[in-house]
């Protein structure tokens, strides 16, 4: 089995345009959650989000590109170009023949779908513009990154709702380590903050009025997020081989399925999931120093995410840290993963435990160490990353300092 490392990441999100300004957030326990600037923002109950703010597609991409790629196309390929440019790959021969790209969203093009739906029934025009199928399509980011990049490998994109980034990651971290390729470009991306993507949240009823809390005893629902992050997970070999700087090591990955309803999160699913993780890894609990949990700030998935660490953790658990960055940059849904991911790579690689920031109330149903509101200086050297879905997809990575 190959060792598989990360070699680049770069986002775009509520936090940030960067890496470096996202991690900057994170330490300081900034928030990027407020009032969204959407079409018919007057129809919405909800109307926070973790919006990304002061971005122009024009000063990136062209008017014909721009054309044909929906806004989580847009925040795929900018964060791309970041991991792809920090790893210093060029894609040619025969790497350029393994290496592909698996990506993680939900909505894919939901920005695209709802112009158009407006456009057809609001407006009742009879046509639309002809790149709406391959721009709305949920491959579509994963398709123009290996055409930017000439990935011709294995190259697709993952939808299970909350767990898609992980699942992705999951996927490529496995084709390195069974020696199907020596590169793979992975992570995922979301951006559903439309009048129908929020309207469609808002009937599910966990959604948030005011603030993400995640394992706050007055926590009320979650808050959406956007943007997308994305990684270059390399052979081990082949990064030293190269002088490539290494970020971390992926050392697990684990995926499980509740099997018992679309909605409703189960300890044991996630728990199982955390355990396989455990076990694909060769890890031990005590092993193991920061969670990034899953976190989303409803009453049911914080207190089922807490019960199924404490489960596994048994007494490691309290000397255990597990915060939720949700409460930062929103729930990216699809790509929410990806973006937790950073904040797993920073506590190895810096020290810093980011926090879970709007934490008031403790809850005797979140008694773990959350890291509420502060970040904090902690030298861990293993850490998991969870993603719990609806339809119960469950989905555990572990990541190691190298």
């Amino acid at each position: 089995m190959k060792r598989v490392v990360i070699t680049g990441q770069g986002t775009i999100n509520a936090l940030g345009h960067s890496v470096p300004e996202t991690l900057a957030a994170f330490r300081e326990g900034r928030c990027g959650i407020g009032e969204i600037d959407i079409q018919d923002l007057d129809r919405l109950s909800i109307r926070i989000g973790g919006q990304v703010r002061g971005y122009d597609p024009e000063a990136h991409f062209n008017r014909q590109q721009i054309a044909l790629y929906d806004r989580f196309t847009q925040f795929t390929l900018l964060a791309a170009r970041q991991a792809v440019g920090q790893a210093g790959l060029t894609f040619s021969d025969e790497l350029s023949e393994e290496a592909g790209v698996v990506l993680g969203t939900s909505g894919g093009g939901m920005n695209t779908l709802d112009e158009n739906y407006r456009s057809v029934y609001e407006e009742g025009k009879n046509r639309v513009h002809p790149f709406v199928v391959p721009k709305l399509m949920n491959n579509a980011a994963a398709s123009h990154v290996s055409m930017a990049y000439n990935l011709k490998g294995p190259s697709f994109t993952v939808a299970t709702a909350c767990a898609s980034s992980n699942h992705a990651m999951g996927q490529a971290f496995q084709m390195i380590r069974s020696g199907m390729t020596r590169v793979m470009v992975t992570g995922g991306s979301e951006s559903m903050l439309c009048f129908g993507g929020i309207k469609a949240w808002e009937g599910l009823r966990v959604m948030s009025k005011d603030a993400c809390r995640p394992f706050s005893a007055n926590r009320n629902g979650m808050v959406q997020g956007e943007g997308a992050a994305v990684f270059v997970f390399e052979e081990y070999d082949h990064a030293r081989a190269r002088g490539a700087e290494i970020l971390a090591e992926v050392i697990g990955f684990a995926m499980t399925s509740d099997a018992s309803d679309i909605v409703m999160p189960s300890r044991q699913g996630a728990a199982r999931a955390i355990s396989g993780a455990l076990r694909d890894a060769r890890l031990a609990p005590g092993d193991v120093g920061y969670i990034n949990a899953h976190g989303t700030g409803t009453a049911a998935n914080d207190k089922t995410e807490c019960a199924a660490v404490a489960d596994v953790f048994g007494a490691d658990a309290d000397r255990l840290m597990m915060s939720s960055t949700k409460s930062m940059h929103g729930h990216l849904i699809g790509g929410t993963g990806a973006v937790e991911l950073l904040a797993c790579i920073m506590a190895l690689r810096e020290g810093i435990i980011p926090p879970t920031v709007g934490y008031e109330e403790p809850d005797p149903e979140c008694a773990l160490d959350v890291v509420p509101n502060e970040a904090r200086e902690a030298e861990v050297d293993v850490v998991l990353s969870n993603a719990f879905a609806f339809g119960g997809l469950n989905a555990v990575l572990a990541l190691r300092k190298v």
